[in-house]
């Protein structure tokens, strides 16, 4: 059974979910320093992008995005309330007509052949949730694509802090008064995981070495009694991920870890900053620059992205 696949599809199915991804700029700040230099890098690199396939596209950030440029835009994912959410957000941006919505699982591509697409994107890790097929979708995006590839999945090494940080995301929250859910929780919860937290060398050892957030078992577990357990998460390192797209032909890879500096910053200067719009600018900015720095590109937060050619 694939398992991965079957999880994803009950998690991201939750019916709230895409109203849900939609606001995530409203609640949290490292979302917007991550989606921020997700922008800047697609807008800094469409010259000659007419198409795009946008694999795992959620709410339909980037595929909006690249519709309001233009550009053709295949919105591919594995959640019917994302795409419904898709479709009411591209309405309102008057670019429906630009965007093909397409309700599939990213393990399957066969339906696309060689060079179909300008641009191949796939944000926020959903390439990390096909484990253990997650370097053959990495295969199939390349295959499908034509001059360029950007992607982020998830980080192993920026992922691993949560592993002595239980609360970390809480660093980020914009406004503690919001209603969403996931905030509140994290409210709730705060002082419960820091009296309950216990570093574990082990846990995090094989974090490290085998990059599984999670044991795949537990999460395997969870789904047969009927629960939805978090995606069975797979973090890439930094050469791992570069060495993949090399093997795959693409050249002129770039790396970058966006939230990199923004994590090394508390929830007060950081919601400061936020409320102020010149420095938020200017601080948005500086965080391209910083995490586009490769020393730092595998601390970014959860994140790793990269982008490279497809020369075809």
């Amino acid at each position: 059974m694939d398992y991965s696949r079957k999880i994803s599809e009950r998690l991201w199915n939750i019916p709230d979910k895409g109203e849900m991804e939609s606001q995530r700029e409203n609640t949290f700040i490292d979302d917007i320093v991550q989606k921020n230099h997700i922008q800047r890098t697609l807008l800094n690199n469409l010259d000659g992008i007419t198409t795009a396939f946008d694999a795992g596209a959620g709410s339909g950030r980037f595929s909006i995005l690249l519709a309001k440029q233009g550009i053709h835009v295949t919105h591919f994912d594995i959640s019917q309330p994302m795409i419904d959410k898709a479709k009411e957000l591209a309405a309102e941006a008057g670019v429906s007509d630009k965007i093909n919505f397409v309700k599939r699982a990213l393990e399957d591509l066969t339906d696309y052949s060689d060079n179909s697409f300008d641009l191949v994107m796939s944000f926020d890790s959903p390439i990390s949730y096909t484990y253990p097929k997650q370097e053959k979708v990495i295969e199939e995006l390349v295959r499908i694509g034509q001059k360029k590839i950007i992607i982020s999945v998830n980080s192993r090494l920026g992922s691993l802090p949560y592993f002595a940080n239980p609360v970390q995301k809480c660093q980020f929250i914009l406004d503690e008064e919001c209603n969403d859910s996931y905030v509140q929780w994290c409210l709730s919860n705060r002082e419960n995981m820091f009296q309950e937290f216990s570093f574990n060398k082990d846990i995090c050892e094989e974090m490290l070495e085998k990059g599984l957030i999670g044991n795949g078992k537990e999460e395997i577990d969870a789904y047969e009694r009927g629960e939805t357990p978090w995606a069975i998460t797979y973090g890439f390192m930094p050469d791992e991920l570069e060495n993949i797209l090399t093997r795959c032909g693409v050249s002129n890879i770039k790396l970058a870890g966006p939230g990199a500096f923004a994590r090394t910053l508390p929830n007060e200067i950081l919601k400061k900053i936020m409320s102020d719009s010149k420095q938020k600018e200017e601080f948005l900015e500086f965080c391209y620059k910083y995490d586009s720095n490769p020393y730092v590109c595998g601390m970014g937060k959860d994140n790793l992205l990269v982008f490279g050619d497809l020369l075809k």
